[in-house]
């Protein structure tokens, strides 16, 4: 092997390798909730109003860099994936980057999971992540 390639080679293993991205940090007592629905509750017609709540944070827009704020991600009939990771923008991952907190849901018949999640500005859960209590509501 050239000795120059050799060289290039060794400085490219020797290179520190850059770390994750920092997920911020979650301030003590922060606590995310879901107002509306109750754990349990039947809905009628399948259309709802889901309201979010906040404690010991404040909201801000996705893309805005504020300490001790995030935003709003619902997610429906599914669990977090990976917290160090931007949360998914689906159907089942509800992103409200405006700083909404509360949306009008349309539901199919049977049962369903929501659980919100705080995503900082990039859409990745705090460390550790602020999330509700996941709850149950059936829709006839």
């Amino acid at each position: 092997m050239p000795r120059s390639l050799a060289f290039l080679l060794g400085a490219v293993l020797l290179a520190p390798i850059p770390a994750a991205a920092q997920r911020e940090a979650a301030p003590e007592g922060a606590r995310a909730y879901i107002m509306w629905p109750y754990d349990g509750s039947v809905i009628n017609g399948g259309k709802l109003w889901v309201r979010m709540g906040l404690q010991n944070m404040g909201v801000a827009p996705a893309g805005i860099r504020r300490e001790r704020t995030g935003h709003h991600h619902l997610l429906v009939d599914t669990d977090l994936g990976n917290p160090e990771e931007p949360i998914p923008n689906d159907r089942q991952h509800l992103h409200f980057g405006g700083g909404q907190t509360e949306v009008r849901l349309e539901l199919p018949p049977g049962r369903h999971t929501l659980q919100m999640v705080l995503g900082d500005a990039d859409h990745i859960p705090h460390n550790p992540p602020v999330m509700s209590q996941k709850i149950t509501i059936t829709v006839r």
